[in-house]
């Protein structure tokens, strides 16, 4: 996949930005039904996708799992906004979705010190555009 040069121009600041909000999407996306709906992971609340948000269960300032796809899911604007994440449920979502060794993995791989530059977000951004794009044709959203 070639890389667009004039991300390049962009402070990271702005990449970060993007790719932040390409994950959510994603994410979003990603956990929706054909109808659309998506599941919170840590309640069950069935929310529309454009309604729901996409909830970290390691805080995303851990770089090396900012934008893992098991970290990531999408959870009611109730749960991740007002009960901080809902963890007792989104642990329990996790392993029903996952399996019980998610959790360990997300665990030890929190401390991995991972520093992004420009170009590991501009791959990051241009990975979820290209996915994003995918899934939307797949599910005709």
């Amino acid at each position: 996949m070639p890389v667009k040069t004039d991300y390049y121009k962009r402070p990271i600041k702005y990449l970060k930005a993007k790719a932040d909000k390409l994950c959510s999407e994603y994410t979003r996306i990603r956990d929706a039904g054909y109808n659309e709906l998506v599941n919170c992971i840590s309640c069950g609340k069935i929310v529309h996708w454009k309604d729901a948000d996409a909830g970290h269960y390691v805080n995303r300032k851990h770089m090396s799992l900012r934008y893992d796809e098991r970290n990531v899911n999408a959870q009611c604007r109730y749960c991740n906004r007002f009960c901080e994440g809902n963890m007792i449920g989104y642990h329990a979502g996790l392993i029903k979705k996952y399996g019980e060794d998610v959790i360990h993995y997300l665990e030890v791989k929190k401390h991995n010190t991972v520093k992004w530059g420009k170009f590991e977000y501009i791959i990051q951004i241009q990975e979820f555009e290209q996915k994003i794009k995918e899934l939307k044709k797949l599910k005709n959203i």
